[in-house]
């Protein structure tokens, strides 16, 4: 730790610390353009000036230089800097009239207007007049893709967006080319940005020059009501704002949460909105003649409980889709036990985890933060560059941060970080479990070994093997310690977690979705349950609860409208087992109802009313079932000797290869197939591909 004195008050700050960062401990605001907490330091701005006691005769950017390279005073006194003093006012003065001369006067035509730092900082620092009198220079704009649109006139060449796409996204597409006035930051190939995480530069921006090219001229900031919430397009839980304007979502944004996304989200989770109000379903349906009929919610009721009551209570079933919530998980839950029925399973993708072989197996046991502490990663059967994009950026910032070694068992795709390819499927990882390989030794001699199983791996025939033999590795190098659980389940569910925590999952002796399938069920409840293979639902009567006109309602007997996750309140638990709650923001159109709310109106119709009239009362039940739900932001843990037990089930697999669940990033669920940004997204992701090919 090292002594400085800041504007006459004295702070102890690590002797790392920029003369920024012990400015702000200090309590001193220091403005800035390019420097970023999450970025390199570039010094590009030198907005950030302040003057040093005892130093040379000018300002000295604060983000630049180490609070250890400053001298101590001729007597050993602490270091002194001034961060208002006449020299720092006139320098920052100065340099905002330099950062001005050819910035054009849009700020009412400028989406970024409201919400700029260059409007802020010019007001708070800036003089109030220019002495410049020449033409202003104007930079050709660049396609960059559908995502972002940009204004590069005006930049202010401060490489936030260069240093982001290089360092966290993994591409090489964006650059700073020329010097003087010539400099402007170009794409090197002028074509559109490969990341999934490109659209964070949007908010890295600290002027217009790169915007939001769906949300151009739609809405100001004054005017939209900010909403705090959980992002359900993949199982991280990425926290969100959801802006909207009446009853319309107009935009979403990251919030900060070190814990989870630290202050990113992927492409999908930020501009998926245009599919919440496309394609909806806004009012019940019931299919009369082979046609879906709308009818009056007595009259859909009505048609469930005939089809209900005319059959027993094994031959009902419900399968849950990725986004459904806790209460509703354990309302539906309520209700098939109240009917007699065990048949229940909220694992569309066939995977074979189980809440029966304890908590362990099937979280995320380091957690999204503890990735960064594994000095060994071990992906099997996962992409997380499709799978969990932002999960993705914290492995590269791992491997970035200590040069982590990384293996993969599974298909060999550009991760945005190197790794050993070990194999493609189950005969790898056994041999690795068996001690075989050069890259069992790293694990084992690693103090935090991570292994990241994920869907790819569990979601087949022998799916069971591959667990065991996955746990088996686990505790053979030493990961599943008293103070280090590495053995991690990447999902790709919003829902899956809630689902195993409340026991959405076969009873004993019910039947699961494979089994439901092929005449297993006579009725069978879809809670927004897409991702299916309806045709061996055929002869099931199928009663959809859903939002969107997708494959589901295409395949139903009976349409119930329901809400958006930015229509309801809900509880999410992620892939590491956090409870976090979405809230409403906006209101379902039509006719459309919460979903727990459509179960309790249908259970009182078929004559087993659940007990509860609100929301509240329905979490009261909840949080006195399972406690641990009702600890908000707070991970459920599990035992590490439910893996050894895992471990101990290991036997012979069949060399299955491991396949990602998701091969088109953008179009995994029914908000996103429903948005035309997503789908334009997708095509040119196509397209990109092809070329690569060729």
């Amino acid at each position: 730790m090292a002594k400085l004195v800041v504007d006459g008050n004295e702070v102890e700050v690590p002797a790392e610390y920029t003369l920024l960062q012990a400015a702000e401990e200090a309590g001193a605001e220091i403005p800035r353009f390019c420097f970023h907490e999450r970025l390199s330091v570039a010094g590009n701005c030198r907005m950030c000036l302040v003057e040093v006691k005892g130093g040379p005769p000018k300002p000295a950017a604060s983000c630049a230089m180490r609070v250890g390279d400053l001298r101590p005073g001729p007597e050993g006194q602490a270091p002194e800097i001034f961060t208002k003093s006449p020299m720092v006012k006139k320098a920052r003065e100065g340099v905002m009239e330099f950062l001005l001369i050819n910035h054009p006067l849009d700020c009412p035509i400028c989406d970024q207007a409201g919400e700029c730092d260059l409007q802020d900082q010019a007001m708070a620092y800036g003089k109030g007049g220019s002495r410049y009198g020449e033409n202003k220079r104007a930079v050709e704009n660049k396609y960059i893709g559908p995502l972002v649109k940009t204004i590069m006139t005006r930049c202010i060449h401060c490489t936030r967006c260069v240093r982001f796409t290089t360092e966290v996204a993994g591409i090489q597409e964006l650059g700073l080319i020329g010097r003087g006035e010539d400099a402007e930051i170009t794409t090197y190939l002028e074509a559109a940005l490969s990341s999934e995480l490109q659209g964070n530069v949007i908010d890295l921006c600290p002027v217009g020059a790169l915007t939001s090219r769906p949300y151009e001229f739609t809405a100001r900031p004054w005017e939209l009501n900010k909403t705090e919430s959980i992002d359900l397009m993949d199982a991280v839980g990425s926290n969100i704002r959801v802006d909207t304007r009446g009853r319309e979502v107009m935009r979403i944004m990251p919030r900060l949460n070190e814990e989870v996304n630290e202050e990113w989200i992927s492409d999908k989770s930020r501009f998926i909105w245009d599919g919440l109000k496309s394609q909806r379903l806004d009012r019940p349906f019931v299919r009369k003649a082979g046609k879906l009929v709308p009818v009056g919610w007595g009259d859909a009721f009505a048609a469930i409980s005939e089809k209900v009551s005319s059959t027993t209570g094994d031959k009902i079933g419900a399968i849950a889709g990725d986004m459904a919530s806790v209460e509703e998980l354990y309302a539906l839950k309520a209700l098939m036990s109240s009917l007699g029925s065990g048949n229940m399973d909220a694992r569309q993708d066939g995977s074979v985890l189980s809440s029966r072989d304890g908590r362990a197996s099937y979280l995320f046991n380091s957690t999204i933060e503890g990735i960064e502490d594994a000095d060994a990663i071990l992906l099997v059967g996962a992409n997380p560059r499709l799978e969990a994009a932002v999960l993705n950026a914290r492995i590269r910032k791992t491997w970035l941060a200590g040069n982590t070694k990384i293996g993969l068992i599974g298909e060999q795709e550009d991760l945005k970080y190197k790794y050993d390819y070990l194999g493609a499927g189950s005969d790898t990882l056994e041999g690795l479990a068996s001690g075989k390989g050069d890259f069992f030794k790293v694990l084992k001699d690693a103090e935090r070994p991570l292994i990241i199983v994920g869907q790819g791996a569990i979601n087949h025939e022998d799916g069971e093997a591959v667990l065991a033999q996955a746990a088996k590795l686990a505790v053979e190098v030493g990961a599943t310690g008293d103070d280090w659980n590495g053995f991690s389940i990447l999902h790709t569910s919003a829902s899956a977690v809630g689902a195993f925590e409340v026991g959405f999952e076969p009873a004993e002796g019910g039947k699961d979705i494979a089994q439901m399938q092929n005449g297993g069920v006579d009725v069978v409840f879809l809670l927004g349950a897409d991702e299916l293979a309806f045709d061996a639902l055929a002869d099931s009567f199928k009663v959809y609860i859903g939002t969107h006109g997708d494959a589901g309602a295409h395949a139903a007997d009976v349409i119930l409208p329901a809400s958006t996750y930015t229509e309801k309140s809900g509880l999410y638990l992620n892939t590491e087992g956090r409870v976090q709650q979405a809230n409403r923001a906006n209101f379902a159109p039509g006719e459309g109802k919460e979903d727990w709310a459509i179960l309790r109106a249908l259970s009182d119709v078929l004559g087993h009313k659940l007990p509860f009239d609100s929301l509240a009362a329905l979490r009261s039940q909840l949080f006195e079932a399972h406690p641990d739900l009702a600890n908000e932001g707070e991970c459920v843990k599990g035992d590490a000797g439910a893996i050894a037990d895992l471990a101990k089930k290991a036997g012979a697999v069949k060399g299955q290869a491991f396949v990602s669940p998701i091969h088109d990033f953008y179009l995994t669920n029914p908000i996103a197939r429903a948005s035309a940004i997503m789908a334009e997204c997708s095509q040119l992701k196509k397209g990109l591909a092809a070329d690569a090919a060729e």
